[in-house]
């Protein structure tokens, strides 16, 4: 079954789009830069087998329930920028992420993606909360949760780190 046509809202500077079966190089250089990973996954940079498996990951999640971390492009030069996207978390309530390839690190890609996705969930798909967790040691995620109205709400493991990570929630805005 094919993922619903819904995605987020294309920004000002930012295009998404699904994941596709052929984006193994666009993964590959995402995932498997260290950079992008050492405070996502304790392995550091993912070999190409752990890169495929994340790739089959978002396109699974993408047919069980039509939700991705959904690759994100530069609209101006379609340059891949990253991803940022939604994953079930709890009942009702969806998970927040984005990881974003190294040179695009510091233009504001990850909050203006993520304001994007945010509509989406609460306007499209109705969650009534998100989730959102980051590395201790990842200030900038910190900084771009806040700004984006998150409320820390405690700590809670990461498997993939083995860490406590800080935990942040943020409600459904109330309808006017």
């Amino acid at each position: 079954m094919p993922p619903p046509p819904r995605l987020p809202a294309d920004t000002a500077r930012l295009t998404f789009r699904w994941w596709r079966e052929d984006d193994e190089p666009l993964a590959m250089a995402l995932w498997g830069d260290a950079r992008v990973t050492a405070l996502i996954d304790a392995r550091g940079a993912l070999d190409p087998e752990a890169v495929r498996q994340k790739l089959r990951a978002e396109l699974d999640r993408a047919r069980e329930h039509g939700l991705q971390y959904w690759p994100i492009f530069l609209r101006a030069t379609s340059t891949h920028a990253g991803c940022c996207g939604l994953r079930p978390y709890r009942p009702g309530v969806l998970e927040l992420g984005f990881h974003l390839r190294a040179e695009h690190w510091g233009h504001g890609y990850a909050t203006e993606a993520a304001r994007s996705a945010i509509h989406h969930a609460f306007a499209t798909l109705g969650a009534s909360a998100l989730f959102a967790g980051h590395h201790p040691r990842n200030d900038a995620s910190r900084a771009t949760l806040l700004k984006l109205g998150f409320l820390p709400v405690g700590e809670e493991l990461y498997p993939p780190t083995g860490l406590l990570h800080p935990s942040y929630r943020l409600e459904r805005p109330p309808t006017p």
